[in-house]
């Protein structure tokens, strides 16, 4: 009975005392602090007629005032809701100095405005031309990359000479293009489930150039089955015959990996890919 009073009791007197009852009030939080991942720039582009949004992290411990220089890894699909959040956790948890298996390392994230448009070269097909009618302008984006994004990048950041590009499906085919068209542009080629079916499979057929430079190139596919295109073509086996056709180069400036991820399909094999490429292209000593 007591007890009973003296809770009414302290009800009323908080009923008359207003400064009590507000005492009693949920505080406002705080507002918070914005969690910044990397910075947004844009750059014009000639080649390509438009402006181009960049996602770019800067590993921890970047000063572009000290001498410390970084490799960079460009980002095919490098918008913000594509690729690029997890790509960055990825090069950030492999950087840990209790990971160490990458070098802290520059992520460019190119974010994309028409993939179709940017990612292939012409085709024959007639169905493909009528259906993607801006597709075919990969030259376009290659020209971008080598005149105008590299540069940049070199002039804004602090740089060295070791690139890597990462690119899945249409992206995929971009890089495996860029590989047979241009392969001093980057160090290492990260190709995932590329799109080779796209012109019934013409890119095998193209020449290889001699590698002037040390060159590893991973090559990941999952269990993925029949492509999109008209005639038919399976992922996995389009995938081989890339590996294939450059493990026959037996150029020594060039080593292949091949991986094949039967767990993971079109949708899902990005992360794992790159979370295994990292392991396979940067082999730490000691680490099996």
């Amino acid at each position: 009975m007591k007890n009973t009073l003296l809770f009414v009791a302290l009800i009323l007197l908080g009923l008359g005392n207003p400064s009590f009852a507000q005492s009693k009030k949920a505080t406002k939080p705080a507002p918070g602090k914005p969690f910044v991942l990397g910075v947004i720039e844009e750059i014009p582009s000639k080649q390509l007629g438009e402006k181009r949004t960049l996602n770019i992290y800067l590993p921890e411990g970047y000063n572009p005032k000290d001498t410390t220089r970084y490799p960079v890894i460009y980002l095919l699909d490098g918008s913000a809701d594509e690729d690029f959040i997890h790509v960055v956790g990825l090069v950030q948890f492999n950087t840990f100095p209790w990971i160490n298996q990458l070098p802290k390392s520059i992520v460019v994230g190119i974010a994309n405005v028409d993939r179709r448009r940017d990612f292939t070269y012409p085709t024959t097909v007639a169905a493909d031309q009528n259906r993607y009618k801006t597709a075919g302008r990969s030259d376009n984006f290659l020209s971008f990359l080598e005149t105008e994004l590299q540069p940049y990048i070199d002039r804004q950041y602090k740089t060295t000479s070791s690139r890597t590009i990462i690119g899945q499906s249409l992206a995929g085919l971009l890089v495996t293009e860029v590989l047979f068209k241009k392969p001093t542009l980057f160090n290492k080629y990260i190709i995932i489930s590329p799109s080779i079916w796209w012109d019934n499979g013409s890119l095998l057929e193209k020449p290889l150039p001699d590698f002037k430079q040390e060159t590893q190139v991973y090559i990941g596919v999952g269990k993925e089955g029949l492509t999109p295109s008209d005639l038919p073509r399976v992922m996995e086996v389009d995938a081989n015959l890339l590996v294939e056709k450059l493990r026959l180069a037996k150029d020594d400036q060039l080593s292949v990996f091949f991986d094949y991820l039967p767990q993971e399909d079109h949708a899902t094999i990005t992360h794992q890919a790159v979370f295994n490429a990292f392991r396979l292209l940067y082999p730490m000593p000691g680490k099996k």
